[in-house]
């Protein structure tokens, strides 16, 4: 019997703990064998590398990095034409994605007929349909879609907030606006910090950011009718945590009491009575798997205001994003689409359990 190969582009941010998750999961997710495949050899990260095979993942590199790669002390099962081949699931957390997918991914299929997934995340805009799970799950269980981006973080997060709060009918959502306050860098980077909070610019007169667009785009996916988006984005110098300022526009007449219901009744929701990042942050590396959280978005409950404008419901107030432990759900969840097809949310069973009520 065939087995069932996932291969993990990328030992980054994202990459590198999803390899973990796939490899100490793989039993109870149905996969045999994790392959993950890195592109240059570095020696302050032979300890990395050195856990995720002892997790159970394999080692993929270019053939011609092979004795780079021995004489830093790491074996090799793959070379990257070989995993390639034998993988029913690619997943890219390289922000190359769109290069891949025409360097290797579009040549692999004409080359090596087989029902594969490729997968690839927030940053590769037009790589596949976008995805989120929770959100569209009926663009991968219509099937045919070979090639899937898995939306942003925040993406996740903005589009979990219109959905809590509407009760999953966005045809209440008279109007939304969204200011995204972005970290400035994971705290495993050493590059990318600021020295102070810095605005970004308005790229467009109807959404703002890319933000509110590619919300706009992933609801699209749904056939819901066009949504009033708009964001704004900014960084600050922290390396916690994202956070979204929301005000929502309501055509429902709704409690304080009635928002708060939505949020927590809403699984991919968990919410929080912190008003800091570090709190939030610090309870995820204490007590969720691989030091994270992956609900969708915390909702700060001290920042809720729920009042009335124009006969309109407006709901504000403030939500964390779980940065890449949102969109490390939604990978495994493609993946196991790209793995078991129209089941696959049958297999996601084992992942619930990290969907948390409470921060």
């Amino acid at each position: 019997m065939e087995q069932k190969t996932v291969l993990v582009i990328g030992t980054g941010t994202i990459g590198e703990p999803l390899i973990g998750l796939l490899s100490r999961l793989k039993n109870d997710l149905g996969i045999d064998r994790v392959i993950f495949h890195k592109r240059t050899p570095l020696d302050y990260e032979i300890a990395k590398v050195n856990s995720l095979v002892s997790q159970g993942a394999e080692l993929s590199v270019e053939i011609n990095k092979r004795q780079a790669f021995e004489s830093l002390g790491h074996f090799s099962h793959w070379g990257l034409g070989e995993a390639l081949r034998e993988a029913d699931v690619v997943i890219d957390c390289t922000p190359a994605g769109n290069d891949n997918k025409e360097k290797y991914y579009k040549k692999l299929e004409l080359q090596s007929p087989k029902d594969r997934v490729f997968i690839a995340q927030g940053s590769e805009k037009g790589f596949g349909v976008p995805y989120a799970w929770g959100v569209n799950d009926k663009v991968l269980s219509r099937g045919g879609n070979n090639f899937v981006q898995v939306v942003s973080c925040n993406t996740h997060t903005i589009s979990r907030i219109i959905l809590a709060a509407t009760a999953g009918d966005t045809s209440v959502l008279s109007d939304s606006d969204f200011v995204c306050i972005r970290r400035a860098s994971d705290a495993s980077q050493d590059e990318g910090f600021v020295p102070s909070p810095t605005v970004g610019g308005h790229s467009s007169s109807e959404f703002g950011t890319h933000h509110a667009r590619d919300v706009s785009d992933l609801f699209q996916t749904r056939k819901d009718k066009n949504i009033s988006i708009f964001s704004s984005a900014m960084k600050v110098n922290s390396q916690y945590m994202h956070m979204v300022r929301f005000s929502i526009l309501l055509d429902e007449k709704l409690t304080r009491e009635d928002v708060v219901e939505r949020f927590q009744n809403d699984i991919f929701v968990t919410t929080t009575h912190h008003k800091s990042a570090n709190r939030v942050f610090s309870f995820g590396r204490d007590h969720g798997f691989y030091g994270r959280i992956y609900n969708q978005a915390v909702v700060c409950l001290p920042s809720l205001l729920i009042s009335r404008f124009r006969g309109l419901t407006k709901v504000t107030g403030f939500a964390l994003t779980p940065q890449d432990g949102n969109s490390l759900l939604s990978s495994v969840s493609a993946c196991m689409y790209g793995l078991h097809g129209n089941d696959y949310l049958d297999r996601l069973e084992p992942i619930k359990r990290f969907l948390i009520d409470e921060v």
